[in-house]
Parts: structure tokens; C-alpha cells; sequence
């Protein structure tokens, strides 16, 4: 992909393939954005900002644990399982990896990266229209109740404000585009996975859209938008989000990790935590016992990992 001519002067702290993950996840974001369609709104709850009417402002939601409770992609994995993608194995990889994270509370990269290398081989050679479909069946299956309300009113508060609202995720740009037209979004920033001809080759177009990456993206999504970064707005639970946030006049930490938090104190930027109890958000597991093969492979994991120690 040839790079985009509309960026502005950076600092280049990020690496080549960064600016490629961010470029190619804006463009896909550009062209995917007409095509939402925004349902009923839900209740919104009084805010301070955004500024109505002021079109050269935009939002940028962080996805996992800041919109919605855990990582869209491993929730994206137990949709791929249940349609016989891969195997009870692949699911155990899978499910420790989801635990991990609902007991961290943050990101780990070699976690993360791990579960995008996975996810990776198994749609290689499937069609991405494919996976668009079955995206919006598993949405409904396992993310829609999963959306956080505080979190989902903030982002209505921009729209209600006449701003465009943006998704920023190293999940699939596809998957991501789902949510995002589900919440009644203006679009997604997500990874790109390589297509030829509408189906996948099993390898990414930059690389994931993670901590320099995100940030590369929005930066080149504002300039092709004609947006003033100082007066937009940005969310996230993660201290790897410091440099998108960073980028932003009106930065918001929302359900922070501990390093997250501490930064955002530091430099004076509002937080919003709409966990119920932050110990037990911390330290929780799904508490829909219920939930079939993933919460079986979930204890067996757990259990493999005891009987190693």
C-alpha cells in the first residue's frame, strides 16, 4: 500500500509499519462509514462536554474493557469455535487467554499478539464477507450485553452534539465496524488483515492496531476528516492508549488500569469508572457460569495451568 499523501508532520516515534497500521485502518474506516445506520438511542446521561455543533471535534472510543466488558477478540474466538473453525484446543488457548485478561485487568502485548497470530490462521482463506456475517451473529450472541452504558452515553452525547464518533481498536477493522454501526457509531479504526480478491492470506497490512499504531490512525483519520485534534476527544482503559490519548485536547480515562490512572492524575485529565466494584472488576471472572464451552474450557485451563506449577 502506497502511503497516504494527507499526514500531517509528526513526530516519528512510532515505527514504519505503525503508520502503515494506521493508514490502512483509516482508509478502511473512511470507506466503511456510510454505511451505519443508527438505531433508537439509549438514555444519555448530563455531561460537560462535547461542544454542539463544533463539526472540526470528533470522538475516539477505545473498544475492550472501555465501550465493552473484555476483548472483542476472544469473544470473536468463542464465535468461530461454536461454527467449528478450530478445535477444543485452539478454544482451552483461547479462553486462558480471555481469563488472563478479566484477572490483569490490562493489556499484555505477548498476549495479545498471541491471540491475533491465532485468529490470523484461522480465517487465512476464508472470504471476508464471510466473516463480516458471521461478526454480526456473534455480536448479538456475545457482545451486545456486554456494552458498557456509561461508556455507550458518552459517545451518544457526541453524536447528540452533531460530531462524528469513532471506534479505535486493535481488533479486526470488519468486527470492529459491526460494533460500531450496532452502537449507532460514525465508523472503526480496527487491524487490517490482508485480502486478495475478498479472501484472507493469513498476514496483516502494517501490523496490529496497538498502542503508536492507534494513535497513527486517528492522526491520519483527522486529517482526512479536516478535524483540529485539540478540540476532539479521546477514551480508553489502557495505559498503552497514552499515545492516542495524548493526541487529543480533551483526553478520558474510563475504567483505568492502574497505570492509566496514575497518568491521567498526573497530567489532570477526567476519569470515568463505570464498574460496579473495581476489585471485582478486577478479579472477575464472567459470572454467567453458563456460557458453554468457553467457561468449561476456561476451568480446564485454569486447571492445566495449577497441575504445571
Amino acid at each position: 500500500m502506497a502511503a497516504l499523501g494527507w499526514l500531517t508532520p509528526r513526530r516519528r516515534s512510532a515505527t514504519a509499519r505503525s503508520v502503515l497500521a494506521g493508514e490502512a485502518s483509516a482508509e478502511a474506516a473512511r470507506t466503511s462509514s456510510q454505511e451505519a445506520e443508527a438505531p433508537p438511542s439509549p438514555d444519555k446521561e448530563e455531561a460537560e462536554f462535547p461542544v454542539r455543533g463544533d463539526d472540526r471535534a470528533a470522538a475516539f472510543f477505545d473498544l475492550d474493557n472501555t465501550v465493552m466488558q473484555g476483548a472483542a477478540l476472544f469473544h470473536f474466538g468463542r464465535g468461530l469455535y461454536k461454527r467449528k473453525f478450530f478445535d477444543t484446543r485452539d478454544l482451552i488457548k483461547f479462553a486462558w487467554q480471555q481469563a488472563w485478561f478479566r484477572l490483569a485487568g490490562v493489556e499484555d502485548p505477548d498476549h495479545m499478539q498471541d491471540a491475533r497470530d491465532s485468529a490470523l490462521s484461522i480465517v487465512q482463506g476464508h472470504r471476508v464477507s464471510e466473516l463480516k456475517a458471521i461478526g454480526e451473529e456473534i455480536y448479538d450472541e456475545y457482545m451486545a450485553e456486554r456494552i458498557w452504558p456509561g461508556t455507550r452515553a458518552l459517545a451518544q452525547a457526541h453524536l447528540d452534539a452533531g460530531q462524528k464518533v469513532w471506534l479505535v481498536t486493535a481488533a479486526p477493522v470488519e468486527i470492529a465496524q459491526v460494533i460500531a454501526r450496532r452502537l449507532g457509531l460514525t465508523g472503526a479504526l480496527g487491524t487490517v488483515a490482508e485480502s486478495i480478491d475478498g479472501v484472507y492470506t493469513g498476514r496483516l497490512v502494517g501490523e496490529p492496531l496497538h498502542g503508536p499504531a492507534k494513535a497513527e490512525a486517528v492522526r491520519a483519520l483527522a486529517a482526512a476528516e479536516g478535524l483540529d485534534l485539540s478540540r476532539c476527544a479521546a477514551y480508553s482503559d489502557s495505559h498503552n492508549d497514552i499515545p492516542m490519548l495524548s493526541l487529543v485536547g480533551h483526553p478520558y480515562a474510563v475504567n483505568p488500569d492502574a497505570k492509566l490512572r496514575r497518568h491521567a492524575r498526573q497530567m489532570d485529565w477526567r476519569l470515568r469508572d463505570y464498574r460496579t466494584g473495581r476489585k471485582a472488576a478486577k478479579v472477575g471472572i464472567p459470572a454467567a457460569a453458563g456460557v458453554g464451552a468457553v467457561a468449561g474450557g476456561t476451568a480446564a485451563a485454569i486447571a492445566l495451568h495449577r497441575r504445571r506449577r
